[in-house]
């Protein structure tokens, strides 16, 4: 099976060696997504709802880029700094995604790249 690399200047590069997402079959596999605006390349200090709504519009780019939308999403991963913020990105995320909603799963982590507040990750079906 072959494997594409996904790449969209709408959406922060990789601060890494990895890439924004891989396609392959009909799966697309994305990277974390950090509330990093990509005109500017920095990272949000808004609120948490701010930055997660850039996290999620980064995602959606990104499976734009890839031919799919957030609507082919069926995994979401959300990692957070800290899990009191899990109801207000929540209510981000139900802006983002329809029924039937991707499974997920949101947690809290030690610590995220840059200091970020947020992560999410994702796998669509293409």
């Amino acid at each position: 099976m072959s494997k594409k690399q996904i790449k969209t200047d709408k959406a922060p590069s990789a601060i890494g060696p990895y890439s924004q997402a891989i396609a392959t079959g009909n799966m697309l596999f994305t990277s974390g997504q950090l509330p990093i605006d990509p005109a500017t390349g920095k990272l949000s200090e808004g609120t948490i709802e701010e930055q997660a709504h850039i996290a999620f519009r980064n995602l959606k780019a990104i499976a734009e880029e890839a031919g799919t939308s957030l609507d082919q999403a069926v995994k979401t991963t959300v990692f957070l700094a800290d899990i009191g913020n899990f109801q207000a990105v929540n209510a981000v995320y139900a802006e983002y995604f329809n029924e039937p909603f991707p499974a997920r799963s949101a947690f809290q982590v030690a610590a995220l790249p840059l200091g970020a507040s947020l992560e999410v990750e994702a796998i669509f079906e293409l």
